[in-house]
């Protein structure tokens, strides 16, 4: 069997990969080998923003994975992509970037004994990796590698939509990571002049110029390379050729919330139990591994609209060539966004500290027939609840590593989370209801206006709820024994071998994921190299002052 050694081998070129990729291979005296399973990031769908209807499902550059029956989802398979490409998931999601609450991470602190880990200490990471097309202010980063833009394409279902939040009571504010992270705005997205800016064309096409620096695309890891409870390297697969890449310094784990978790338990790391009954031998019962699986479940709703403002005439042939041509020409364009462009954090109920939902505003509808999207004249609303209570785990199938994991996400499994989306659709009814959608609001086509009673709605979530493509937890921080890294993300009980991408997150935050990811890869970075974190700091925000 083929060897190499290098000082740190990462395993996945995803969103937490490619910065710790990027932050290793600036000491010029370390080499650094990044694995990632899929291919090269060429495909043009990747960098055009309105690719990403092509991209988000193609088999290609996506593992497609899909959950287990979902016995509360009336025994559901719910599709479950995850980028299988360099830049990972941040090369087909939807771009927003949202920085979570505050609070979130302070509960990380208070709850989880994670004291390093408060907003205060995160911040910092946030706005260094960012440079925001609003500039640099006391949030905002102006200088980093992430390129950020205020999305800004026009439509009057935008405005109405914004609006339609001072009406309601909801809110409206100018900067969901700003001064006031609450009501409804217009959304940041991940597109740098026009194109998309994922982690690799952020952190990784610039690191790829150093020589100490190795990127091998289409490598399957197989396993984590054991001597005693010191993790040596990474035994990977290209084509037929099996190779050990030795690490002399550090193996990092960062394949994302479903195959950190499953690499682990394939060698031997995890709940002893389970790992015995797919016949694999146990090196160390590390019963947190796969465990307290999350993921923020989302609900489309759907209302006709009755003038032909909505952009369903992209659609056509003739119109989707001019907008491809336009984008080509100019970066500009119904191509250049993801058509994902306003959003909202609001409350489903008066007990939350802060806000428990999240909107994501499409001015079009759509409807899949089989795995063509059919547009239609009409505007959609994303609700995702932000905090679920309800817990998964990710099991293994078998000892085989290119055999797909089981995903058991549990949705719906409590009544809170039942109540919560219930209040969701509740809220979002009110929003559609104001004024400002008067003359464009049509009738409800999901969920429909016979859905009037709880009982009618809960029935709806259970035929059509969705994921919102967040999972994390399944390798969390902590002290307790269902943790499974420490707060600079090394693996309890193996040493040389650390877990970096969002399965550390303990808890789920109240955002979208792919912005925190980075910063927690920025962070670990500096941990590896014995660097110094960046000193604590947090600017005031509105709820501060309450």
């Amino acid at each position: 069997m083929k060897t190499e050694t290098y000082d740190y081998v990462i395993c996945g070129a995803g969103s937490a990969g490619c910065v710790l990729a990027n932050k290793l291979s600036e000491d010029p005296n370390v080499n650094v080998l990044l694995l990632e399973a899929g291919p090269m990031d060429r495909n043009l769908m990747i960098h055009i923003p309105a690719g990403v209807y092509s991209a988000y499902k193609n088999p290609k550059i996506n593992w497609n994975y899909k959950t287990e029956d979902e016995a509360e989802l009336n025994n559901r398979n719910v599709d479950m992509p995850r980028g299988k490409v360099v830049g990972g998931s941040s090369s087909i999601n939807s771009m927003v970037y949202m920085r979570g609450h505050p609070t979130d991470y302070d509960r990380w602190a208070s709850e989880f004994g994670l004291d390093q880990w408060s907003f205060k200490h995160c911040f910092p990471y946030f706005k260094a990796g960012e440079s925001s097309d609003r500039g640099e202010d006391d949030w905002r980063g102006g200088d980093g590698p992430l390129g950020v833009s205020q999305c800004s394409l026009e439509n009057p279902l935008f405005d109405a939509f914004l609006e339609a939040g001072e009406q309601s009571g909801q809110g409206r504010t100018d900067d969901l990571n700003g001064y006031k992270p609450e009501g409804v705005a217009r959304l940041d997205s991940t597109k740098k002049n026009g194109r998309r800016c994922s982690a690799a064309v952020a952190h990784l096409h610039p690191a790829l110029k150093r020589n100490n620096l190795t990127l091998i695309t289409r490598a399957m890891a197989r396993q984590i390379v054991l001597e005693g409870n010191r993790a040596v390297g990474i035994e990977y697969q290209c084509g037929e050729e099996v190779t050990i890449a030795r690490a002399q310094r550090e193996v990092i784990l960062s394949g994302g919330a479903v195959n950190s978790p499953q690499l682990m338990m394939i060698s031997g790391i995890g709940p002893a139990e389970h790992l015995r009954s797919v016949g694999i031998d146990v090196k160390l019962d590390l019963p947190g591994v796969g465990r307290n699986l999350q993921d923020h479940p989302t609900i489309i709703m759907q209302v006709a609209c009755t003038k032909p403002v909505s952009i369903d005439w992209v659609a056509k042939p003739h119109r989707k060539l001019m907008a491809g041509v336009e984008w080509l020409l100019t970066r500009k364009g119904v191509a250049s966004s993801s058509i994902w462009e306003a959003g909202g954090f609001v409350f489903g109920n008066h007990h939350e500290a802060h806000p428990n939902l999240q909107y994501h505003f499409a001015p079009v509808g759509f409807r899949y027939e089989g795995d063509k999207m059919r547009l239609n004249q009409a505007f959609v609303i994303h609700v995702d609840q932000l905090r679920p209570t309800s817990r998964g785990r990710i099991d293994l199938k078998s000892a085989n590593p290119f055999d797909k994991p089981a995903l058991h996400f549990n949705y719906l499994q409590t009544e809170n989370d039942q109540r919560e989306l219930i209040e969701g659709i509740k809220v979002t009814r009110d929003l559609i209801r104001q004024p400002a959608f008067d003359h464009l609001r049509g009738a409800e086509i999901l969920p429909g206006k016979a859905a009037t009673s709880d009982a009618d709605l809960l029935a709806f979530l259970r035929s059509a709820l969705e994921t919102d493509y967040h999972p994390c937890a399944t390798c969390r921080m902590g002290i307790d024994e269902m943790a499974v890294v420490d707060q600079e993300l090394k693996v309890h009980g193996v040493d040389g071998l650390r877990v970096v991408d969002a399965s550390v997150i303990p808890q789920l935050i109240s955002a979208n994921l792919n912005a925190p990811t980075q910063m927690i890869a920025a962070r670990a970075a500096d941990f590896v190299l014995g660097k110094s974190q960046r000193p604590p700091s947090m600017p005031k925000y509105h709820f501060m002052e309450a």
